[in-house]
């Protein structure tokens, strides 16, 4: 939930001109004035004296500290870098040690564990500034931006760190993988706590302390959703980026939704595939008018509806930009229903279950499709402005918006975690089903 979340009290400081934080994130919403916080740093009473935010604000990675209930600011730094891609995960690292002689050294942040030099915002605090007080609250999931103003992070955090009295750059948390280039988790980096130091949300799902100070942080504000997605494995959701005007999202993306009736809507999904196996599901919990299928990645929102886009609706197949007549199933809608999508790229061939139950059976040949000349992404498609719809999407999260799946299935492939069997040969809608 997008109120949800974690909390506990400092005790004595170990220093308090010096502290880290390491997060992996992965946001929903990176996009406009939007301001999410990662984490903060606030007094008792909520009023913004002596508060550490930690966050993105209009696309960049930010960082503040203001004191004076929100008076007089120490720390003000955004980075001109962006953060706009929703479906991956940044690293994201702040180490403050204002003992250093030379200002600009005094707040170093880095992104996927490159250090950060230019910033649209960039103040830095005096020399010898205390930032973290004892009885201060320490939040995981927002910060406190000012008079009680609270700003929440609505998306996904892993593997996060702080640490009370010591400055650890990027490479303490993370390393470059020698093979593919890419930035890292490093599991089980050696760090010194200090007193109110933690690690959470390595392993499991909660606030428990995985490090040896048993610090642990409590719940607040709703429940925690655990979640397949990690920086190891991205799942896809519903891209905000390809969308038209009038979509919802909610869920970290996998809730998709409109209140519009007069006009279609589309949204396409995060992650493009090509030859392969893959399988998600569809729950419906305000039926509408949705469609759900497949559409070339190299189409935007406005193109969707006239270009080769395959879909069932509400009893029917179509397949627009084909000339292919439509193919009437006989199956409706309703609540509740979990609608299956399976699609092997390879030859050909796209099923539809409802509530596990096949729909049809539909072969178009490559000639018509270009499967092997073609990138694929996923299609929600709420048509001809009957009514609202929401489409609850499990690409393998397994959960259904903030539901976990009723009894999971069987997954040969072992990548995600559906409410039904997956079929033979068939994967998740992964970065790591895309490898299998």
């Amino acid at each position: 939930m997008a109120s949800t979340y974690l909390t506990r009290t400092s005790t004595t400081v170990t220093n308090d001109k010096k502290f880290t934080v390491s997060a992996w994130v992965k946001g929903s919403d990176l996009g406009g004035s939007v301001q999410a916080g990662v984490c903060g740093h606030r007094s008792t009473t909520n009023n913004g004296n002596n508060s550490f935010q930690f966050g993105v604000f209009n696309g960049g990675y930010y960082a503040a500290f203001v004191s004076n209930s929100g008076n007089d600011v120490h720390i003000n730094k955004v980075t001109n870098r962006l953060l706009r891609d929703t479906n991956a995960w940044y690293h994201l690292v702040i180490a403050v040690d204002s003992t250093l002689g030379t200002a600009s050294d005094r707040v170093k942040m880095y992104i996927n564990g490159e250090l950060q030099t230019s910033f649209s915002t960039d103040v830095n605090p005096p020399q010898d500034r205390t930032f973290l007080n004892n009885s201060c609250n320490i939040d995981v999931g927002r910060l406190t931006y000012t008079n009680g103003n609270f700003k929440y992070w609505d998306g996904i955090i892993s593997h996060f760190h702080f640490v009370d009295g010591t400055a650890y750059p990027a490479s303490t948390f993370g390393s470059t993988d020698s093979t593919t280039g890419e930035w890292k988790i490093n599991t089980s980096p050696t760090v010194t706590y200090g007193n109110n130091g933690f690690f959470i949300l390595k392993d499991t799902n909660s606030g428990t302390d995985q490090s040896s100070n048993t610090n642990n942080l409590s719940v607040a504000g709703g429940t925690l959703t655990p979640t397949e997605d990690c920086p190891s494995n991205v799942f896809a959701t519903a891209n905000p980026l390809n969308k038209t005007s009038n979509i919802l999202l909610a869920n970290g993306n996998c809730s998709v939704g409109t209140s519009n009736t007069g006009t279609d809507d589309y949204i396409s999904g995060t992650i493009a595939f090509g030859n392969g196996k893959y399988y998600w599901e569809n729950k419906l919990t305000s039926p509408g008018d949705p469609a759900i299928g497949i559409v070339p990645a190299q189409y935007n929102n406005n193109e969707i509806g006239n270009q080769r886009v395959m879909y069932h609706e509400n009893g029917n197949i179509y397949t627009d930009g084909l000339g292919i007549s439509a193919i009437n199933t006989g199956v409706t809608y309703a609540s509740g229903d979990i609608i299956s999508v399976a699609f092997d790229t390879e030859n050909g061939i796209i099923k539809w279950y409802k509530n596990n139950t096949l729909v049809n059976n539909s072969t178009i040949t490559n000639s018509q499709l270009e499967f092997s000349n073609k990138l694929w992404v996923p299609i929600f498609y709420c048509a001809n402005g009957n009514g609202t719809a929401t489409i609850q999407a499990n690409f393998g999260n397994g959960y259904f918006g903030t539901t976990a799946v009723s009894s999971a299935g069987t997954n040969a492939s072992n990548n995600g975690i559906f409410e039904y069997d997956v079929p033979s040969g068939y994967t998740a809608l992964s970065t790591k089903g895309l490898n299998l």
